[in-house]
This record gives structure tokens, C-alpha cells and sequence, in this order.
């Protein structure tokens, strides 16, 4: 189960005016709780005037080799967000020495290492992710080869952009780099504008064998992974090869549908024990399951981390929005508690699954 544990801020790193890198230094005790799969991400946490905020940062940093020692720090990008409680903090307050309640890894938005070619396009800091992946399988796999294809405002508001020109240099023959900036021309490369489906659909082939990608990672704004989505699965390329991190979220929930049964019971098993209890009117099965255990694991409730993923045992749901569960995860019987509503008197959840 996901645990936080406090630890300290080693390093803060300005990447630009709006962003921070933050580099956590982990007991040695606590190593193996925090090792990591290139592409997963930590939650932290703090307490604002007796409310809780949760807030989901990838970690930028190379995950650790599977017979070697867990890490010893964890580095993550943050980015400003207008009116984020815990960005806000981070980029004016946070300083080396504080210490963060951060939660240990999770996230399937990941890459084992293997033999092959793979790609990625991401906008903003949809890199964070992408760079642990990178940096991971070239290193350790020398018959890989990553193209990287990222779009940004401008060369100013690029985080990470010292980190990936190293890798261009350490793997020149391996590492593809094409950069796009929507609001600036660049001298060489390609015309600016945004990266859309259309701009894309012509881009891919022209850049790679898009048939030959064993898998495609897609990291941004909702806008940006669902173009590219579509442009490469109007490429030939199958869904199954297409993995998904989406930033950014800012959509309405549908309306509560009429069918919900008037009273509902939600049971749920979280670390090996399990309880039943009533869900009160327009309550989500996480928040349910919150009032009674305290334990329960999530990040964003925003359906867009996966940290609440749950096993449907019994009984149907009905999820506001999912942006983080792979299309065979829901078809396996998967939800996300955050967003899932009962449309039966009864529901079983197993977050241990």
C-alpha cells in the first residue's frame, strides 16, 4: 500500500520562471519503499489552515537498476499553476532542508526497459515523465533508440531543456530530439505552431517508421494527448501501443445520472482489511471510504493520477471521467474511486488487487 513518509528537500533548482525542480533526499531505510519504475510519479502533501492538499509530480530523475540499492534522492518538476495551492508553494516557499510528506511511487504510466524503438510527444511539462523514461532505457538497454517529440510556449518556458540536450549529446545516435515552439520561430527545426492532430497525422511519418514504434507515450494538456491520439491511431498505429498522462484537466462532470438507487452501500477492502458503509447523497465511493478510513490512497481526485485505482468486485458504477485508466484496465473490471458513483444499492471495491 502507498504510505507517506516525511523527507527532506536536498535541492530546489529554478528550470524557469514558472517552474522548479525539487530533488528529495530518502533515508536509507526508506530506499527500497521508494524505488521506482521510470514514468511513476510521488504525491505530496500538506495542511493549509486544517485542510488537506494533495498535489501528483512525476519524478524526473533515472529509476534505480532492479539488483541495485533503491534511490537515494528523487527529483520532480513543478510547474505554477494559476491559483495552485501547492505550486504556489513550491516555486516562494519551499527551501533545501524543509521536509515533504511525500507519498511512495505509483503511476503505470511506465516503460520496463527493452530493446527497440519507442516515442514520445509531449507539451509543457509533460517532459517530467518522459525524461525518467528516456534517461532509463538508454542507459540501460543499448539496443534502444527514443525519438522525442516536444512542444513548448517558448525556449524560455522549457523545463528540463539542459537535462534533454545532455542526453541528445551522451546518446547522439540513439536520442532523436525535434523540438516545436507554438509562440516563437526557432532558427533551425521546424515552423512554430501548435502541435494538433492534423499537424501531426502529416509530422509523424515524415519524422520515423511510425509502424515500427513499439510503444508511444503521450504527456500534456488534455488538448495535445487527445490530437495525438487520434492522429496515430488514424496512422495505423493500435491502441495498444498508445499510453496515456494527461496534465491539466479542466472539464465539467456530467450530470448525475436518474438511475442511482436511493440508498447505496459501498465495501471495500484496502490492506487487508475490509468494512462496509453507507454513501451519503452525491458522495463519490473514494470520499465515502475516506470518512471511515483514513488510509485510503489518492493524489488528485481528479480522475487523472490513478492512485485511487480500485477492482470493481461487485455491484456498477458510473465514473464521472477517467483519465488515467488504460482501456483493458476498465475492460478488466478496474475504476477510479475519485470518480465513481453506485448504480446499485450494493458495491464492492479491492484496492489491494
Amino acid at each position: 500500500m502507498a504510505r507517506f513518509h516525511p523527507l527532506r528537500v536536498a535541492a530546489v533548482d529554478r528550470l524557469t520562471d514558472d517552474s522548479v525542480a525539487l530533488t528529495l533526499a530518502v533515508p536509507a531505510g526508506l530506499r527500497e519503499e521508494y524505488r521506482h519504475t521510470a514514468g511513476q510519479h510521488l504525491a505530496l502533501r500538506r495542511v493549509v489552515d486544517g485542510t488537506e492538499i494533495r498535489r501528483t509530480y512525476s519524478i524526473c530523475s533515472p529509476a534505480p537498476t532492479p539488483d541495485g540499492e533503491g534511490p537515494r534522492t528523487l527529483r520532480v518538476g513543478v510547474r505554477l499553476v494559476d491559483g495552485g495551492a501547492f505550486s504556489t508553494y513550491a516555486l516562494k516557499e519551499i527551501a533545501v532542508g524543509d521536509e515533504l510528506e511525500v507519498m511512495t511511487p505509483a503511476g503505470r504510466f511506465t516503460l520496463d526497459p527493452a530493446p527497440g524503438l519507442y516515442a514520445a510527444i509531449v507539451g509543457g511539462s509533460g517532459i517530467t515523465p518522459v525524461l525518467s523514461i528516456v534517461s532509463t532505457l538508454l542507459a540501460r538497454e543499448p539496443g534502444a533508440r527514443f525519438c522525442l517529440i516536444r512542444s513548448d510556449r517558448t525556449a524560455a518556458s522549457t523545463m528540463f531543456l539542459e537535462e534533454v540536450a545532455d542526453l541528445k549529446d551522451r546518446y547522439p545516435q540513439r536520442l532523436q530530439l525535434v523540438t516545436v515552439l507554438s509562440r516563437e520561430e526557432q532558427q533551425t527545426g521546424l515552423p512554430s505552431g501548435r502541435l494538433d492532430r492534423e499537424r501531426l497525422r502529416e509530422l509523424l511519418p515524415a519524422l520515423l517508421p511510425v509502424a515500427d514504434v513499439a510503444g508511444w507515450f503521450l504527456c500534456g494538456p488534455l488538448g495535445l494527448v487527445q490530437g495525438a491520439e487520434r492522429a496515430l491511431r488514424e496512422t495505423g498505429v493500435p491502441r495498444s501501443r498508445i499510453h496515456e498522462e494527461i496534465f491539466h484537466v479542466d472539464l465539467t462532470p456530467p450530470p448525475a445520472t436518474t438511475n442511482a438507487p436511493a440508498h447505496s452501500t459501498v465495501t471495500a477492502r484496502l490492506d487487508g482489511r475490509a468494512g462496509s458503509w453507507p454513501v451519503r447523497d452525491g458522495e463519490s465511493l473514494l470520499e465515502t471510504v475516506l470518512r471511515n478510513r483514513a488510509d485510503a490512497p489518492y493524489a488528485c481526485k481528479g480522475g487523472v493520477c490513478g492512485t485511487c485505482r480500485a477492482f470493481l468486485v461487485s455491484g456498477e458504477v458510473r465514473m464521472d471521467r477517467n483519465f488515467a485508466l488504460e482501456p483493458e484496465e476498465t475492460e478488466a473490471g478496474y475504476v477510479l474511486a475519485c470518480q465513481s458513483h453506485p448504480l446499485t444499492e450494493a458495491v464492492e471495491l479491492d484496492f489491494d488487487r
